[in-house]
């Protein structure tokens, strides 16, 4: 199983919630540059967020995969989920996937998911794609093949 979760571009600072703020510019151009990591993947889909900036960001990697990759929303995905919910959702799911969420969750599965634990997580940047690869989406049993920050 190889699995991508991805943080989402930079977001504007203002909105009426933290829900609800839309990507800039710069973020969108984030996206895009690292979406070409994921170009030729075998992907069977997108999970995302149901914040504006992740919905944003999901729906650029679809179109920079040319609109065949599905893509769907998640409640499992905001910024306070807890990354063990998430591990136990992707139990349920076969192939390879692309999460797109935000911090703290994005660095925290990370650690969880490459070293088992909670308490080291990765750092990452807007539109930091990451890359896993494993038995399945297990506790410190996936590797992690590459870590792609996009220019700030």
């Amino acid at each position: 199983m190889k699995l991508w979760v991805l943080r989402h571009g930079e977001a504007t600072l203002q909105a009426s919630t933290d829900a609800l703020r839309p990507l800039t510019d710069h973020g969108s151009k984030q996206v895009l540059h690292n979406a070409t990591f994921l170009q030729g993947q075998p992907l069977a889909g997108i999970l995302a967020s149901p914040y504006l900036r992740a919905q944003q960001t999901a729906q650029l990697v679809q179109q920079a995969l040319g609109g065949t990759v599905a893509m769907q929303t998640v409640p499992w995905l905001t910024p306070d989920s807890e990354p063990d919910d998430v591990l136990a959702e992707l139990g349920q799911r076969e192939g390879n996937w692309l999460l797109v969420s935000h911090q703290p969750l994005v660095g925290t599965l990370l650690g969880l998911l490459e070293r088992g634990e909670l308490t080291s997580p990765w750092p990452m940047g807007t539109a930091a794609l990451a890359e896993l690869e494993g038995e399945g989406a297990l506790a410190g049993l996936m590797t992690l093949r590459a870590l792609h920050h996009s220019p700030q």
